[in-house]
């Protein structure tokens, strides 16, 4: 087993990333903190470490359970790292979902002019 391994491709073995690109990108951009640092992507990490992750609109903040090299699937995840993300946040993001989600029925077809504008007119007042 390893010892450390780069916090980007840990991020990507865990799936919190898609792509270990995209894990750092985002270490670069700041987004990846360990005790309120920003990290680089060749960062080392240990076991017991907590990252806070900014994934916009919430903060996912996981503890290093198990240091992994390659890509887990995702019923294996729980066995490598600890979710340590406060409900709220997973709150906030679904409350997000639920605001920008438009319902229509299947099998309608798309909205016709008048549709479109009552739509759009309805929008308007929300925003």
């Amino acid at each position: 087993m390893l010892n450390l391994i780069r916090i980007d491709k840990w991020l990507w073995a865990v799936r919190l990333y898609k792509t270990r690109s995209l894990a750092a990108d985002a270490c670069k951009a700041g987004k990846v903190k360990i005790d309120g640092q920003a990290v680089k992507a060749s960062r080392e990490i240990k076991v017991g470490e907590v990252i806070s992750i900014q994934q916009t609109p919430i903060v996912k903040t996981v503890e290093v359970k198990n240091i992994i090299k390659n890509r887990v699937g995702a019923k294996l995840v729980a066995d490598n790292m600890i979710d340590l993300t406060p409900e709220e946040e997973y709150n906030k993001l679904k409350l997000m979902n639920e605001l920008n989600y438009e319902k229509r029925d299947r099998g309608i077809g798309r909205p016709t002019k008048k549709e479109r504008r009552d739509i759009d007119q309805l929008k308007k007042y929300k925003l």
